[in-house]
């Protein structure tokens, strides 16, 4: 009998909401972690979950014992993290769920060194533009570009986020400048889908905000496609300069109205709410911080626009 798994079990069995999820977790059978459960409750005379065909549920006395084994099981980590920091080495997993092209392009640069200084670190990267769900899905650090809203998640700034309005300098020179965000209007928009609005917020430095909506000649969920299309011509994007700072640099991309700010929003490292964030996590947060700081170098390609408007 090993009751330290059996609570881990029944953990992380609350924690998936469903065995499978707790099984895929553990990198154990199904049936192994049915068997822990029902030893466990067999030992302790108590039914801890509700079952049914769709989902379990915990019984009243299922919910005080998960709070009094999540304590343990934290105490536990804390007490094998103590030794591993006293040691000063940073070993084990870490699972992080990272937006695409943010990730791809600087998230995943940055780990990739961070690997290098740390090499007893195993990384597992979701490099995906929908909302993970952290605690569900198992990640430890989930990075989120985004205002946030969860209050179940930790978050600490990593770095702004501009946006920048943009498109091919021919295209400009062909259907017009913008003087106003409201010229914007008789333009074709390039749509990043997974925005949660269509049309486009401003501010001026004035303080005055407001939005504008522009017919859509494409759309898409992935801001280096549109980008791609912005370069060829087919029209205008709102972008983060993260995506564009490239094409802006070689001329293939002209910012314009940057006076205004776009919807500026920042990149947030979040982790699920625990007792203590284990050393190795923490480590990589400060790294990825100071990685990017409160002037990240991508938006380096904006200073020449912004002093030589055309």
């Amino acid at each position: 009998m090993n009751q330290l798994l059996e609570m881990e079990t029944f953990v992380r069995v609350v924690e998936a909401g469903s065995i499978s999820g707790a099984a895929e977790r553990m990198n154990v059978a199904k049936s192994a972690i049915s068997r822990r459960l029902g030893e466990l409750e067999t030992r302790l005379d108590v039914q801890l979950l509700n079952r049914t065909t769709r989902r379990l549920s915990l019984t009243d006395a299922g919910s005080a014992f998960y709070e009094r084994c999540d304590r343990i099981l934290a105490d536990v980590t804390d007490a094998e993290q103590c030794l591993a920091d006293t040691e000063d080495a940073l070993q084990g997993r870490i699972r992080v769920a990272a937006p695409l092209s943010f990730g791809l392009d600087h998230l995943g640069p940055a780990i990739n060194d961070f690997m290098q200084v740390h090499p007893q670190l195993n990384f597992e990267i979701d490099f995906n533009d929908r909302e993970v769900d952290l605690i569900e899905e198992g990640f430890d650090l989930g990075v989120r570009i985004a205002k946030l809203s969860d209050s179940s998640l930790v978050a600490r700034r990593l770095t702004p986020i501009r946006h920048v309005v943009c498109a091919n300098p021919e295209y400009w020179d062909k259907h017009g400048r913008p003087e106003h965000p409201n010229d914007l209007k008789r333009h074709l928009a390039l749509r990043y889908t997974n925005a949660p609005q269509k049309s486009w917020s401003y501010q001026h430095p004035d303080g005055i905000r407001g939005s504008v909506s522009l017919p859509t000649r494409a759309s898409g969920n992935n801001g280096a496609f549109l980008s791609q299309a912005a370069e060829r011509g087919l029209g205008v994007i709102r972008v983060p300069v993260f995506i564009a700072y490239q094409a802006i640099e070689r001329g293939a991309l002209e910012p314009v109205l940057t006076d205004y700010r776009w919807g500026d929003v920042y990149a947030w490292a979040l982790y699920p709410k625990t007792r203590r964030l284990p050393h190795r996590i923490r480590v990589l947060i400060d790294w990825l911080v100071e990685r990017f700081g409160d002037e990240p170098y991508w938006e380096k390609c904006l200073c020449r626009s912004e002093v030589s408007p055309r």
